[in-house]
């Protein structure tokens, strides 16, 4: 909604002034020059990005409409299936939640939380580390040392079409500024004919530099930050995740632990200590 919204500013703000300047919009419709600074830009994009680049940005280019799925009660959730996990694993040992990490699609823990069990991810990073806590032969510290690097490498890779979009963003002045010239050398060519036609085609080449100015920050290069701050939000449910199964793998208890997952978070996400127990408790009865 709200990229509909900016997108719907950025257009008024700038059409409209020029309308009130005295400008024609008419003079801005220039569909070739359009044809131009998008073809170049598609082209280096599939130039600069290999199958699954191009593949992990087409398949991340939707979320860029939809709100962040990370959110408050995202976590609280997360918190409540985690605090109900790592009681059980205190109660009745390591091996009773064997089953639940090797079978999440049927497990009554995972789900008991459909926003939790959705994300493939999310389940699959929490069921992976259990399951070396059911082996037992890795340490705390081991076990850390090994989240880093899967978070790490999982940040990468969710980098990759961040900077795609980004590189398309940066690159479109220029094409606006080829589209502008070949505007110019096609003016020059027609030098000759009347001077109200040729001041024609002199605007018409500057619409290429404008559209291609407008293009990058106004359109592409937002979209690029938003996946860019997507992908922090993923990433902070794994450090969230990390945080709160290293406290149980340390002694502290489950109300301790899913505490130490909830200071990870960011305040805007962040429930308060009594909504979180609150809500522990209610999803413990359900």
């Amino acid at each position: 909604m709200f990229v509909g919204i900016g997108y719907v500013v950025i257009l008024l703000s700038t059409l409209g002034g020029f309308v009130l300047a005295g400008g024609h919009l008419a003079a801005l419709l220039q569909p070739i020059e359009l044809m131009m600074i998008a073809g170049a830009a598609g082209g280096s994009f599939v130039v600069a990005n290999g199958g699954p680049a191009l593949k992990a940005t087409i398949k991340v280019f939707p979320q860029v409409f939809k709100g962040s799925p990370y959110n408050k009660a995202f976590y609280m959730e997360l918190f409540a299936m985690l605090y109900e996990i790592l009681a059980k694993v205190r109660k009745e040992g390591l091996m009773s939640i064997e089953n639940d990490v090797d079978n999440p699609e049927s497990s009554p823990v995972f789900t008991k939380y459909p926003s939790i069990s959705k994300d493939h991810h999310v389940v699959e990073f929490i069921c992976d580390y259990l399951r070396l806590m059911v082996g037992g032969n890795l340490n705390a510290f081991e076990i850390e040392n090994l989240m880093d690097v899967e978070i790490e490498t999982h940040h990468h890779e969710g980098e990759i079409p961040v900077a795609a979009v980004k590189t398309i963003a940066d690159g479109m002045p220029a094409f606006g500024i080829v589209a502008a010239v070949m505007g110019v050398v096609h003016t020059m060519e027609s030098v000759g004919i009347p001077p109200a036609e040729l001041g024609l085609l002199i605007a018409h080449a500057l619409v290429g530099t404008f559209l291609g100015i407008l293009l990058s920050y106004g359109f592409v290069g937002p979209l690029g930050t938003i996946l860019e701050h997507r992908l922090n939000d993923g990433t902070r449910v794994f450090q969230t995740i990390k945080v709160t199964i290293l406290a149980s793998l340390n002694g502290y208890a489950p109300q301790v632990a899913v505490e130490f997952g909830r200071k990870a978070l960011s305040s805007h996400d962040r429930p308060s200590f009594k909504e979180l127990e609150d809500h522990v408790k209610q999803a413990k009865n359900r």
